[in-house]
């Protein structure tokens, strides 16, 4: 009798470790069914499963797994396995968050299914973890399935590889797996029945499957970006195109190959010799590079398009980011070519072999993609009710918000979605109200977006479902109850009217009030305007409006005797145009941006000048009747300008008015939030023919505002006086007069230097006449001329010497000191100068400075503070000290600001110096 059971228990064992060992899905589920039919377990039995699992293997390496999962489920949250009894719930999508989301649930004591379309792990690509990801995962086993997890330093691993461990713990918890099983729809329950009739069913393929005849209580979408769960309305975030490509070549785990040291990630800024050497060698420009070894060499680089044109990766040059990366668009032997060329470089050359690896579709594993177009969704879950019964649905992983890959955050974002799903569907079984359920879920969904690895808690070990334990400034009701009833949709709402319902919109950020003109409210404006024109179809900010006759009838909407829309030739864009800024300028004293020429080009009109001079027709008619005749149209009043006068400096103001500037900084606030909003969703601009030509989004930005502020400084933007009425600058538009040729300049061509604006073509040297860059210039301030520095210090030794013989001195005279240059003024000025540098000659007026930094010993921290932040070490290289005080001169700290702000992820100080 011993003999039979300690055979029967090293059979157990034996069984128990060829599940451990396995290496592939199937694999896994055919180990796991032996194991259970021989020792004769019921997987079904959810509630009982791990318990007499645990039970039947008691051989030493199994004991150490029982050890940290017991612990884990000692958690007070789980309440014994007994939070969530007669809970079903259904998880759709066998990914790393959905298997982590399955396994909190099956240890609250739910019901838990897990569906997945294949039956193969085959993603390659490797994973960052974020410090408590390894320690979530080490509590959980993950050692004792994968030996070299985490090791040393090592803070990656493989998605296929990850994947495979939580779905053996899912297993092991009692979770019930399906795969080659795919989501249809879910099904709503028969009408006209009682409660105790049947509840929400899914329809699955194939349709023959058990699962079709589940009743569920809660279904989690965890299938990725393309969630097939109706309800959930997403946001797109776009930032400027960053093209990243990653490939996986075969690991034969040789000697040679783990000598080779991982590139934990290395961007241009830091090391740019190893960049340069590599463009020089190869022709390959990348921004950065990451290479990490795990079942496969996994390389991940974010390549220049320029480099990837040169190189015949990406045959045609287009503007929309999905034709330039469609696959029609990408010569895909090239693109093999120039990753492996990458990638040996990257390592000197000493992997002995560079094979790629085979994807899920039997093609070599390189891909190429736009990494900065992000999608999120709105809502984090909602609640169905038909017939009496109601159905939770939520969403985790990428199906909730998608990551950004240069910070890491997939995974690391992932669990905590899936801790804070478990904590919202615990409420749940345990009674609360679906409004104060969606409340709280919302709030904490708000804090997702923001987290990263240094804001959470570092207690890593008291994590639990409970967000308080994560989230050290959590704030779980800053969403309220009636700010969620658009996603309690009862019987009386179905889901058309949830799509077509306002308050979608508003779950992640409900409590924002919009008295300023977005983008969408402007768009929407100008489609009832323009509605019913000939040849005017109004669905975008941009190329809707290239054709002139959307602003003619714009126009002729609100005076239809300014312009004969008839007579108007569809084919004459420029003509067009034209005559709709000439119109507005005159009869409603809004100037224009660009001319009709321009908007005729092929790339057609910017979105973001589009949108700041649709603005100001806003403004003004948005609140008038269309037949209004007689109206004040002189009053040049629009948003998006006088938002960003606004948010320039004033100044100082009576006590009294206190109260009217506390609005008017709420009101900057908000016309910040617009402009922040409008340049994530600005497409990448085109390439011009010429190289100076190239503008990006950040360039554009960067010259409108410090056009806002060269304007608007001099006139200390909004002035007060005692009736409280606001005026403005009769110069404030969109042009203004080029110093050099005194010909019109406007502001989509216009750069700006000591205070005058000028053609890009025309900033030359006065005497030699070569072309001058921003920052590399020199300025007369006597005869308010710009010089090249060579000729600018052979006139002022020229000036200095007539000086000396007309003085009769060999030295010059004092007032030779007003010839001087921003960069002049800067040399062999140690840090400590910078104070006394700012007191005397900054070359905005001294109000300005004190309005936005107070003193200028705090301007002068904030410039140090802010270099640091974009990566200028000013005490170290003299040149960098040099540059940030240029730019202090010519562009003032709100060019520097909005920089740092918008590109606040990518190389900001070479961006920079590309500016000036």
């Amino acid at each position: 009798m011993g003999e039979m059971e300690d055979e029967r228990t090293s059979q157990a064992g034996q069984l128990f470790e060829n599940f451990v060992q396995a290496t592939t899905c199937k694999g896994t589920l055919q180990a796991f069914s032996v194991l259970c039919r021989q020792l004769e377990l019921n997987p079904s039995d959810h509630r009982g499963f791990y318990s007499s699992l645990k039970a039947a293997v008691t051989y030493w390496k199994a004991k150490g797994l029982w050890g940290k999962l017991d612990k884990r489920v000692s958690h007070k949250e789980y309440s014994k396995g007994k939070a969530c009894v007669d809970t079903r719930c259904l998880i759709i999508g066998g990914g790393p968050c959905g298997f982590r989301t399955a396994i909190e649930l099956a240890l609250l004591g739910a019901k838990v299914v897990v569906i997945e379309k294949r039956d193969t792990f085959s993603r390659n690509n490797v994973l960052h973890l974020w410090p408590y990801t390894i320690q979530d995962l080490r509590d959980l086993g993950a050692k004792k399935f994968y030996g070299k997890f985490c090791a040393g330093s090592i803070d990656h691993i493989s998605i296929r590889q990850l994947q495979l461990m939580l779905l053996k713990i899912a297993l092991i918890v009692g979770v019930e797996v399906h795969v080659n099983m795919e989501f249809a729809k879910l099904l709503e329950p028969p009408e006209d029945q009682g409660t105790d009739g049947p509840g929400w069913r899914v329809e699955v393929r194939p349709a023959d499957h058990p699962i079709s005849d589940y009743e569920f209580d809660v279904i989690i979408g965890a299938d990725g970006r393309r969630s097939t769960l109706d309800g959930f309305k997403r946001k797109e975030f776009r930032g400027k195109l960053a093209i990243a490509i990653t490939a996986n070549f075969v690991n034969r785990n040789t000697t040679a190959e783990a000598k080779v040291e991982e590139i934990s990630g290395v961007a241009f800024i830091f090391n740019q010799k190893f960049f340069l050497e590599l463009k020089e060698e190869t022709g390959i420009d990348l921004e950065n590079i990451v290479y990490y070894k795990d079942n496969t060499h996994y390389f991940v680089m974010t390549a220049k398009k320029q480099s990837l044109l040169d190189k015949g990766v990406i045959i045609n040059d287009y503007i929309e980011t999905e034709r330039l990366l469609a696959s029609d668009n990408v010569n895909q032997e090239a693109l093999l070519s120039y990753a492996r060329e990458a990638a040996d470089f990257g390592t000197n050359y000493q992997l002995p072999s560079l094979d790629y690896a085979i994807n899920h579709y039997g093609q070599p594993d390189v891909a190429m993609f736009d990494f900065t177009c992000m999608y999120a969704s709105e809502n984090a879950a909602l609640v169905r009710e038909k017939s009496g019964h109601q159905l939770l649905v939520a969403l985790v992983g990428d199906s909730l918000l998608e990551p950004f890959w240069p910070m890491g955050t997939g995974c690391a974002r992932g669990f905590l979605a899936a801790f804070d799903t478990a904590w919202m569907i615990k409420g749940w079984a345990q009674g609360k109200g679906p409004l104060d359920l969606l409340s709280e879920r919302e709030s904490i969904y708000r804090l997702l977006p923001q987290t990263t690895a240094e804001n959470i808690s570092k207690n890593f070990e008291q994590y639990t479902i409970d967000p308080a334990t994560r989230y050290p400034n959590l704030n779980s009701t800053c969403v309220r109850p009636h700010q969620v009833r658009h996603l309690y949709i009862n019987g009386e709402q179905d889901l058309s009217s949830l799509e077509r319902s306002g308050p979608t919109g508003r779950s992640v950020n409900i409590s924002r009030r919009e008295s300023e003109v977005r983008p969408s409210r402007l768009l929407l404006w100008c489609q009832k305007q323009t509605q019913g024109y000939r040849g005017v179809d109004v669905t975008d900010l941009t190329s809707s409006w290239r054709s002139g006759l959307a602003l003619c009838a714009l126009i002729h909407r609100q005076r239809p005797d300014l312009i004969d829309f008839d007579s108007l030739n569809e084919t004459d864009c420029a003509k067009n145009n034209q005559l709709a800024f000439d119109m507005a300028e005159r009869e409603f004293g809004i100037q224009p941006v660009t001319t009709g020429k321009e908007m005729n080009a092929e790339r057609g009109p910017d979105k973001l000048i589009m949108v700041l001079y649709l603005s100001k027709f806003y403004e003004m008619f948005h609140n008038s009747p269309q037949s209004v005749a007689g109206r004040a149209f002189h009053t040049t009043t629009n948003s998006l300008y006088n938002s960003l006068n606004q948010a320039l400096p004033r100044k100082r103001i009576p006590k009294v008015d206190k109260k009217l500037e506390d609005n008017d900084n709420k009101k900057r606030k908000k016309a910040s939030s617009h402009l922040e909003e409008l340049m994530s969703n600005q497409s990448a601009p085109p390439v011009g023919k010429r190289e100076e030509q190239k503008e990006n989004k950040v360039r554009s930005m960067a010259t409108q505002l410090l056009a806002r502020f060269e304007e608007n400084a001099p006139s200390c933007g909004v002035r007060r006086q005692t009736s409280m009425r606001k005026e403005f600058p009769l110069g404030l538009g969109g042009s203004d007069i080029c110093h050099f040729c005194k010909k019109r300049v406007y502001i989509m061509e216009r750069l700006s230097a000591e205070g005058y604006f000028f053609h890009r073509e025309c900033f030359r040297c006065n005497i030699c006449g070569c072309t001058l860059r921003l920052g590399g210039h020199a300025f007369d301030s006597n005869q308010a001329t710009f010089y090249c520095k060579l000729h600018f210090s052979q006139r002022k030794i020229s000036s200095r010497h007539r000086r000396g013989e007309i003085n009769g001195v060999g030295r010059p005279s004092s007032s030779a000191s007003s010839d001087y240059t921003a960069t002049d003024g800067l040399r062999g000025l140690s840090s400590g100068t910078l104070t006394s540098l700012i007191r005397k000659r900054l070359h905005w007026p001294l109000h300005v400075g004190r309005t936005l930094f107070g003193t200028p010993r705090q301007l002068a921290r904030w410039m140090y503070k802010a270099a640091r932040a974009v990566g200028l070490h000013l005490r170290e290289r003299q040149e960098d000290y040099v540059f940030l005080y240029e730019l202090l001169s010519l562009g003032k700290p709100s060019v520097f600001v909005n920089i740092y702000l918008i590109e606040n992820v990518r190389s900001k100080a070479d961006k920079l110096r590309a500016l000036y």
